[in-house]
């Protein structure tokens, strides 16, 4: 959690919020990749790469 924090108080202080919406994106599409190994939506998860 201290990372999480840390990175919000650089985008404030930064005024770098476009970086955000990026961020989540990575973080979405890297918990999908994860999650989905070994299971059977993993051949359509791949497919979208």
């Amino acid at each position: 959690m201290e990372f999480i924090k840390e990175f919000w108080e650089f985008l404030k202080v930064r005024k770098k919020y476009w970086l955000l919406p990026i961020i989540i994106v990575l973080v979405l599409f890297g918990g999908i990749i994860v999650l989905s190994q070994g299971s059977a939506i993993a051949p359509f998860i791949y497919t979208i790469f």
